[in-house]
């Protein structure tokens, strides 16, 4: 059943709200179908993740076929659509994440809606490697990126444009309408300036694997947080950004819709402290953090909700202004209208939160997925 109506609820600006959605969209009004009592609870507009490198004990590098598992993983965290990522990794890696998302959900499935993959590499700098296997790094080119576009399920691509072949890449991915992020880079302003120029509009992991901001050359960071081009993708967990940095990033980009709070989250969300997976690398667990043998983090362990907290705490942000960057950026990014936003026509995906804005219901297309009180 894709039909349910929410009643007793209260929306981010504190509202009373009511949703009825029918065959998997809101609609001004229903009658005759189920209800879900949301006394008590703050009616979201369903979040979504553009960057989930796992859950729930599942990389998506390394195990591609787990995509379903991790997707009804994270609607336990309020997560409606997310972006699937794939690390710098072996061919077969990326054709195995294709091949899964293509396939379909197995029967019964129920979960948050992967949209398409992010290939976060193979095109990135060496010395801004972060993480990434540095035995699949490779050069840009037309070759390797062909048939990569939002039909044949690729809509974002991290690349660093510093690299010989990039702008050429860029051209033709933006063209096909994937969005292209610049990213794992130690790109110069001018660099990143073209990059743009060609059809960059996001920023991956803002402030982390690229160089800092100097006075005399702002380089990636300078220019999203100076500039008016760059959506940037940020980790609010606590953890990637300090306060300090993170309430900059808040200033400079939420104003014009340019802050997108994504969780680069990985296998460690929703698993105990200890030693997990990410892409061919170990790495351990601990004290909220995912970080390899050497120290260096490693994606994260957050979930969105939590992201949403961390925000309101930082940045002094009203509910409604927190909650736009994990739906309405994401959505408006991708060029999906129909999602990120309680209103007739939209999808029904709503997320139920209490005052702490813990989880305590998920609802994709209409279906409850989710529910925290049984």
């Amino acid at each position: 059943m894709s039909s349910l109506r929410i009643r007793g609820g209260i929306d981010a600006a504190g509202a009373p709200i009511e949703v009825a959605i029918v065959d998997g969209l809101q609609l001004a009004e229903a009658d005759g179908v189920p209800e879900y009592d949301a006394a008590g609870l703050t009616v979201l507009p369903g979040l979504i993740d553009l960057q989930v490198n796992g859950a729930v004990g599942h990389d998506l590098t390394d195990e591609p076929e787990s995509l379903w598992e991790v997707a009804a993983g994270l609607a336990r965290h309020g997560v409606t659509a997310f972006v699937p990522t794939v690390i710098t990794s072996s061919p077969s890696a990326r054709e195995r994440a294709l091949e899964a998302l293509a396939g379909g959900p197995p029967e019964g499935w129920a979960g948050a809606v992967p949209l398409g993959l992010h290939f976060e590499g193979p095109m990135i700098a060496r010395s801004r490697k972060g993480a990434h296997p540095v035995q699949w790094l490779i050069e840009p080119s037309l070759d390797l990126v062909d048939g990569w576009s939002p039909d044949a399920g690729v809509v974002v691509v991290t690349i660093a444009p510093e690299l010989p072949g990039a702008l050429e890449v860029i051209e033709a991915l933006a063209a096909r309408g994937v969005v292209v992020s610049v990213g794992h880079t130690d790109a110069t302003t001018a660099q990143v300036a073209a990059a743009v120029a060609a059809g960059a509009r996001l920023v991956t992991h803002l402030g982390n694997t690229m160089p800092p901001m100097l006075a005399r050359e702002p380089g990636l960071v300078g220019h999203a947080l100076g500039g008016t081009s760059l959506t940037a993708g940020v980790i609010a967990d606590g953890f990637h950004l300090d306060p300090l940095t993170l309430n900059t990033a808040w200033r400079s980009l939420a104003p014009s819709g340019r802050f997108l709070a994504v969780t680069d989250t990985t296998a460690a969300l929703g698993m105990p402290d200890g030693p997990a997976r990410l892409g061919d690398h170990d790495v351990v667990v601990a004290d909220g953090t995912v970080r390899l043998a050497d120290g260096t983090l490693a994606g994260s362990a957050a979930s969105l909700s939590q992201c949403l907290r961390v925000i309101r705490e930082v940045t002094g942000a009203s509910l409604a202004e927190a909650v736009d960057c994990c739906s309405g950026v994401p959505a408006r990014l991708l060029g999906d209208a129909a999602r990120g936003a309680l209103a007739p026509g939209c999808r029904g995906d709503v997320t139920l939160v209490d005052d702490d804005l813990h989880v305590v219901a998920t609802v994709v297309g209409g279906v409850l997925v989710h529910d925290g009180r049984r």
